[in-house]
């Protein structure tokens, strides 16, 4: 028989920094307050997770912290059990490796369970890089679509970024895409190369760091900018003009 829904434990999404910055640097104290009273935990990586919840809360017993991990590799039986702990009445927290949980996250899968199984879902203030770059980048932000990673392969990724091109003129709607950060230097000179002259694109990096860069024009002053993009994490974003 299930436990009333007010006898079960919650499911936090907690957001963690986006890169190595101190986490009271750009997360409220909410967060300190709920990471310091759970001690389950779904996690991507269990190493960073505990890395993240040490500097968040230097005097926690990491002796006492419980993990799951959910990544490519996790299948459908073992997930099953990742909330068991909210079952028996305990808090569990899902921590990305960067970011917001279940935006372009694994996490999704936990939080889609978590209703199945009636916990309560509560959501965290934290930095969205998305949403981050997106507000930044001077675009329309009233339709806009986050569309993942882009082919590898050369021709499927040109055949991709024209059909992301065309679909932002016909509806005027801002397409948003990331990389691997190692072939962010590739994806640019593939969107300058492949995108209209007159097409805004907006390449927004390490936010939130000291080494933050965000810029928006058209593609044709694009092809005289010279940016290192290798290994740092970036949102890439387009918005087609009326006129081509």
């Amino acid at each position: 028989m299930m436990i009333p829904n007010n006898n079960k434990g919650k499911l936090y999404l907690i957001p963690t920094t986006l890169g190595d910055i101190g986490p009271l640097e750009v997360l409220p104290l909410s967060i300190k307050r709920v990471v310091e009273s759970v001690n389950y935990y779904v996690a991507e990586n269990e190493k960073v997770a505990r890395r993240f919840i040490k500097k968040l809360s230097p005097g926690k017993s990491q002796s006492k912290l419980n993990f799951q991990l959910i990544n490519k590799y996790t299948n459908a039986i073992e997930l099953q059990s990742y909330l068991n702990p909210c079952l028996d009445g305990h808090d569990v927290g899902i921590l990305s490796d960067a970011g917001c949980p279940g935006v372009a996250d694994p996490g999704a899968d936990v939080v889609k369970l978590a209703h199945e199984k009636d916990i309560r879902v509560i959501p965290l203030v934290g930095p969205s890089s998305i949403l981050l770059a997106l507000m930044a980048s001077g675009m329309n932000g009233q339709s806009f679509a986050f569309n993942g990673y882009l082919p590898i392969e050369s021709q499927e990724r040109r055949v991709e970024i024209k059909k992301l091109e065309r679909l932002s003129k016909d509806l005027q709607q801002t397409q948003i895409f990331i990389e691997t950060p190692y072939r962010n230097d590739k994806l640019l000179e593939a969107l300058v190369q492949i995108l209209n002259k007159n097409t805004m694109l907006c390449v927004a990096c390490d936010l939130t760091l000291p080494t933050e860069f965000i810029k928006t024009q058209p593609v044709s002053l694009w092809s005289h900018y010279e940016i290192d993009l290798h290994k740092r994490p970036a949102i890439f974003l387009i918005l087609a003009s009326n006129h081509f």
